[in-house]
């Protein structure tokens, strides 16, 4: 209670010390403009933007129609929604459709912020929110500023200035990571870009030489373990290494050597298809963006082996599998984490055949908590549990978040290289406490990726194990500790349940046929699943294949495979094309 009653105080004195501050950064003097001409480098959904222009506002799982009012006019569900909408990533968007009528939006609801909040007022003023709202401002600069009078272009400098004030003086108060990241970005954007603030450039520089040297580690890694924040990371260093090098300056050491450490990292997290893999609250990254940060930092090299991000990667062919072979973050970097120890995700040139649910951030609460279950991940889960749970909600950035507890602290891996192909195998302790049990996996692909090769273990390892184990089967009269082995299927994916029940035909649009099967004491069914994807108004209907068991002893073991169907051709020019229907 007492720990709890600490956080609550340490927030609200967080929220006092952004209002105060927010006040007397309304006070200074505009600025007089930009000494250097901003060029945009974030890149939006056309889809959305549209979406948008129609009067379709979908932030953080709520979809509002606008109704002829601005977005500041709508009051905001919860705070996720807020957040979303103060931060201006829309503007972003508005941008990729960059048409007359998405500039006047834009512009209606930029003057529209300044209006109402501009005096620092608002649920916008907090140091994260502030820097990413000052890299859109300056980016899109003229995408905005075209056509304005003089009057509003002065409220716009003044309203920018005030910003830059509130950053130099709360930004080093933003939670260490991305949100950190972003409020420094943000102030070495302002003092780079508009005149009268060249005094924040040496601060905010060393700022964020500090934060790399804190927050990214010897491999490339950030403590929440999520691929798109280490992308969103990865980009916001590319982009302040050319702001500084532009204004004729050097980034700090660390910064620079962050970026040698990321760059490969991202490489090994990304599919076949040039996603990235999706886990522990992110999802595949925007189109283009990860080709463009990696060009943009000038490192070809490659990752050593052993994990990224503690993340193991097989890749043979044209086929990748990336598997969550580490323990799950910890604390506040867990406050978006997912219970998805030993999961995979499969791509196939450029078709994702096995995956994991995904964020349902974008949807809502009861979303974003499904999402984050076992259950929503291609591994195994014992009676239904995860191997992980939600702890109490505490205060993290503007939104209640739930941290992860009780969670596995022990996973081994080994990745083996064998005649026939690479091997990974891992196990983790997530079902020890409860039930006696270690679930231990193996996956084996191939040397040209046509098959794949799994087993599933669940094994009591000593006799400590054994006797919870026994406990276990007596509180349920030795009817057996019920598991399921899941594997969600990406919803371009046609299924069919084949054989009896024995095997499962999975078809790709590329044409390609992928035959499941499989060998143990389970049944075999298909299920409906649901595919979580950023940037559309709903969850997509998929299937998963689900294998059912009860482990009666103290070891199970269940093996399968999954091959591409010996008709399966072994190159295939993959030419159709979908444009994604981010409305539905």
């Amino acid at each position: 209670m007492a720990m709890a009653q600490r956080r609550n105080w340490r927030a609200a004195q967080a929220r006092f010390l952004n209002r105060l501050h927010a006040r007397l950064a309304a006070r200074a003097k505009p600025a007089a403009g930009f000494v250097s001409q901003p060029e945009p480098r974030t890149i939006g959904y056309f889809a959305r933007g549209r979406q948008m222009l129609a009067g379709n506002l979908m932030f953080a799982g709520h979809l509002v129609q606008a109704e002829g009012r601005t977005i500041w006019q709508i009051p905001a569900p919860d705070a996720a929604f807020a957040e979303q909408v103060q931060g201006f990533g829309w503007l972003d968007d508005l941008a990729a459709v960059g048409d007359a009528q998405a500039r006047k939006l834009a512009q209606d609801w930029l003057w529209a912020w300044i209006d109402r909040y501009g005096d620092g007022r608002g649920p916008g003023w907090t140091p994260e929110l502030t820097g990413r709202r000052v890299i859109r401002w300056v980016q899109h600069a003229l995408f905005l500023l075209r056509g304005r009078s003089p009057e509003q272009s002065t409220a716009f400098y003044r309203a920018l200035a005030a910003q830059t004030q509130f950053l130099a003086r709360r930004g080093a108060s933003a939670a260490p990571g991305l949100p950190r990241f972003e409020a420094m970005t943000g102030l070495l954007y302002a003092g780079l870009s508009i005149d009268g603030m060249e005094g924040h450039i040496e601060p905010a520089r060393q700022a964020l030489g500090r934060e790399c040297a804190a927050q990214i580690d010897d491999q490339g890694g950030i403590p929440t373990r999520n691929p798109e924040e280490l992308l969103e990371v990865f980009t916001l260093l590319t982009w302040a290494q050319m702001a500084l090098e532009e204004g004729h300056r050097q980034p700090t050491e660390p910064h620079l050597t962050a970026i040698r450490r990321i760059a490969p990292t991202l490489r090994s997290l990304r599919h076949a298809d040039g996603g990235l893999a999706r886990f522990h609250g992110g999802g595949r990254g925007l189109d283009g963006r990860l080709d463009q940060a990696l060009a943009a930092s000038g490192v070809k090299r490659k990752k050593a082996e052993g994990l990224a991000l503690g993340f193991a990667r097989l890749s043979a062919g044209r086929t990748s599998v990336i598997i969550d072979a580490a323990t799950p973050p910890k604390g506040v970097a867990s406050a978006n984490a997912h219970a998805s120890t030993l999961a995979f995700e499969l791509t196939s040139g450029r078709r994702p055949l096995i995956v994991s649910c995904g964020s349902g951030g974008g949807f809502g609460e009861d979303w974003r908590r499904a999402g984050r279950a076992t259950l929503s991940h291609s591994t195994l889960c014992l009676q239904g549990r995860s191997s992980a749970s939600l702890a109490p909600s505490r205060p993290v950035g503007m939104a209640d978040r739930e941290l992860l507890e009780d969670a596995p602290t022990h996973v081994p891996h080994q990745i083996s290289g064998l005649a026939q192909g690479t091997r990974f195998e891992g196990g983790h302790d997530g079902y020890v406490a409860d039930h006696g049990l270690t679930h231990a996996r193996s996956l084996e692909l191939s040397l040209d990726g046509r098959q794949i090769k799994g087993e599933d273990y669940l094994v009591a390892l000593d006799a400590a194990a054994k006797k919870r184990f026994d406990r276990a089967m007596d509180k349920i009269k030795l009817a057996g500790i019920a598991y399921e082995i899941r594997f969600h299927l990406h919803p371009d994916v046609d299924v069919t349940l084949d054989m009896g029940g024995l095997a499962v035909s999975m078809a790709l649009r590329s044409g390609e046929i992928w035959v499941f099967r499989m060998d143990g004491p389970v049944e075999m069914t298909l299920q409906p699943s649901v595919y979580l994807e950023k940037g559309r108004l709903r969850p997509r209907a998929t299937t998963q294949v689900v294998l059912t068991g009860r482990a009666m002893q103290y070891a199970t073991r269940v093996r399968w495979t999954l091959a591409k169907a010996q008709e399966t051709a072994i190159a295939i020019r993959d030419l159709a094309r979908e444009e994604a229907d981010l409305t539905v």
